[in-house]
């Protein structure tokens, strides 16, 4: 009788609720940052949603169950200090932080009008993710737990003609998130580079040139987060790309200069 009633007691307990996840997104009044909150929050899960373009910042989180928007530009090291310490008293520590916020232009050195926008590449790409990042890393290796998510680029790989910016910026990028991963080994915070191909969005919508093996915002997104959920450090999408990605590395530099000095090239977009 007794075994019974245990099995019966067993049998009507109901399994804890798994907590909803946390986090926290820049980029995301659009494009992939606006396609991985809307991703998210399908899941359930409690957004704070950071980017310059307050309107559609403000418009979008209006459209979720639980996001919070943060009107601001992730180079801007005092207000994302703000907008992490608001997120964390509202939500508690992040599950993941995913720095999405990205500037791809083209460029040529030759013109001195392009050096601002070589600096306004460089600091939003790499210097906004580390922004991004610091106020959360502490309270999160505190933790023990967690995900630091990059953007990088197929890009980042080898240099592109009309690209150089942008190359640069997401080759520094990879090499930091790298160091980062490195730096946090054993702490139970993941850091994850994720190198995109083509992804559907306003960025790639100016390219007068054809993007194989190009994806929807929507498709980069739920890829994305099975990548982070899976706990992996590195990954290149979609998988055809991982496979281009390998060639480019393994190509001598000679041969790789003949192949790509005639290459198609993003215009110049002046000013930012």
């Amino acid at each position: 009788m007794r075994s019974s009633s245990k099995r019966a007691k067993n049998i009507n307990t109901k399994p804890d609720k798994p907590l909803p996840l946390r986090v926290f997104i820049t980029g995301a009044s659009s494009g992939l940052g606006a396609a991985l909150a809307r991703h998210y929050a399908a899941q359930g899960a409690i957004l704070g949603l950071a980017a310059r373009r307050q309107e559609q910042l403000v418009a979008l989180c209006a459209t979720l169950p639980d996001a919070q928007p943060y009107p601001l530009d992730v180079c801007d090291s005092a207000a994302m200090q703000v907008a992490a310490a608001d997120f964390i008293a509202r939500a508690g520590v992040p599950d993941v932080v995913i720095a999405a916020a990205g500037i791809s232009v083209g460029t040529l050195t030759e013109y001195a009008d392009d050096l601002a926008v070589f600096q306004a590449v460089m600091n939003t790409n790499v210097l906004g993710t580390v922004t991004t990042f610091q106020p959360f890393l502490l309270p999160m290796r505190t933790a023990g737990s967690g995900a630091l998510v990059g953007i990088g680029s197929v890009a980042g790989i080898r240099g592109l003609p009309g690209g150089s910016a942008y190359s640069a910026s997401k080759s520094a990028l990879i090499t930091y998130l790298e160091s980062l991963r490195v730096e946090l080994n054993g702490s139970g915070v993941q850091v994850t580079t994720i190198n995109p191909g083509y992804i559907t969005t306003p960025m790639t919508a100016v390219n007068p040139y054809r993007m194989p093996f190009i994806m929807s915002a929507e498709q980069a997104a739920a890829k994305i987060a099975r990548i982070i959920g899976k706990r992996r450090t590195y990954a290149t999408i979609p998988w055809q790309m991982a496979i281009v990605a390998k060639l480019l590395r393994a190509l001598p530099r000679p041969l790789y200069d003949r192949l790509f000095a005639r290459a198609p090239r993003k215009p110049r977009q002046l000013p930012l």
